[in-house]
């Protein structure tokens, strides 16, 4: 079968390997249908980021069941799935406590070990989610990556009547803001330093979209004055600043999730460090994306949000790829974020 493999550093190439088959009764062949790019793959690719060489990236995916094993009950051939890519030991202590995102012991789908970038992938039952056999594919595919949003969401108790600001209007950003107007937010503001995103943004519902190019924070935050009490901010691009802007802007008793991974030295003065006293603000740190029963609710409520059309992924794509052009792209990349999500697609 074809796929797309990291050879070595900055090598991303087609490849034919062996296609997988069923070894262990709870095994399960899936037929992939899309797998989208993670803006977690760039490193991956190009920064000397994989565990291993060879390896076959992709974790956010949706396919048809081919194969099962035979203690596998739940999934038949033909049944549309989409994949939760964490495995969790289920027996540590964090896992007894349903804290899988914490879990000590686990592999991950597309990282530790060989992913969707393929025609086919042989994966646990456990990883599967079966979704409604009419439902949009190339859609399901984005489940994944919104359940990064609705996780740091009920880590703070929902967002209901809350006023939502997005800090990064990214893929995760624009999906969480889009997940905060569905799920009652009384209001949704996005913070970005770019105007194409952020009108974006806007067409997708929010009702504030700041620049930080053109407004400083203390504009930001007189902008926001009228809705500074009942604050959940998202800081989702993983940027030093942008976590000192968080701190900046945010109003009294905010709440403040922690979802972008950080990649530099994030040193605060004592005055910004002393806002977080001033204002008493609560701090929430977001790892992934499970809870109890596995995978979580987060896992539900992100497949009735596309099943209700709730979630607009259209503007988020940036292609849709056969595999030889899939390579050419996230090659021409080079290191570089992505301005859209990149999908493979498999007929």
């Amino acid at each position: 079968m074809k796929a797309a493999i990291v050879q070595a550093n900055r090598q991303l190439v087609v490849a034919e390997i062996a296609k997988p088959v069923v070894q262990h009764d709870e095994d399960v062949l899936v037929k992939v249908r899309y797998s989208g790019l993670c803006g977690s793959d760039i490193p991956r690719i190009f920064h000397h980021g994989t565990h291993f060489y060879p390896i076959v990236l992709g974790h956010e995916f949706s396919g048809i069941v081919e194969d099962t094993g035979n203690r596998v009950h739940e999934f038949v051939k033909g049944d549309a799935v989409v994949c939760a890519p964490l495995q969790p030991c289920f027996q540590c202590a964090e896992c007894s406590k349903g804290f899988y995102s914490l879990c000590k012991n686990y592999n991950f789908v597309g990282s530790r070990r060989f992913g969707a970038n393929a025609e086919y992938i042989c994966v646990n039952k456990h990883n599967l989610l079966k979704i409604p056999s009419d439902a949009d594919a190339l859609q399901s595919s984005f489940i994944e990556p919104i359940t990064v949003g609705l996780h740091a969401i009920y880590l703070a108790q929902g967002c209901e009547g809350k006023n939502v600001i997005i800090v990064g209007a990214g893929t995760i950003g624009l999906l969480a803001a889009q997940c905060a107007k569905a799920l009652g937010a009384n209001s949704v503001s996005v913070i970005d330093i770019n105007d194409e995103k952020l009108n974006l943004a806007q067409q997708l519902g929010a009702d504030n979209v700041f620049n930080t190019i053109t407004m400083t924070p203390e504009d930001i935050a007189r902008q926001l004055s009228d809705i500074r009490f009942d604050q959940l901010i998202l800081e989702t691009a993983g940027v030093p600043k942008t976590v000192e802007l968080c701190l900046q802007i945010a109003g009294s008793r905010a709440q403040l999730a922690l979802i972008g991974t950080l990649h530099k030295e994030l040193l605060l003065t004592h005055p910004t460090f002393g806002l977080i006293l001033r204002k008493e603000l609560t701090i929430l740190g977001s790892w992934m994306n499970y809870s109890a029963p596995w995978p979580g609710k987060e896992w539900t409520e992100a497949t009735r949000l596309i099943a209700e059309n709730k979630i607009n992924i259209a503007p988020l794509i940036s292609s849709v790829n056969e595999i030889e052009d899939y390579v050419k792209e996230v090659n021409a990349l080079d290191g570089k974020p992505m301005n859209g999500k990149i999908v493979l697609k498999f007929n």
